[in-house]
């Protein structure tokens, strides 16, 4: 595996240790905010997953 290889995965493996930061040290909240998710709206939600690309474009963009 390349160094392309090796960075995608690190930042994957990074991505799932943040993403489950939230489950494990609070788990109501997260149940909570992942019903409201639930019930948005199919639009709502595809805004929020293009906002989130963007800063996340945006981050890589100022910090490489």
């Amino acid at each position: 595996m390349g160094t392309m290889g090796t960075t995608l995965l690190m930042a994957f493996a990074l991505m799932l240790v943040i993403e489950g930061l939230l489950p494990f040290l609070a788990p109501t909240l997260w149940r909570n905010a992942f019903r409201r998710i639930t019930e948005m709206s199919d639009g709502q939600i595809r805004f929020f997953g293009l906002s989130s690309m963007v800063v996340g474009v945006l981050i890589l963009f100022f910090f490489k």
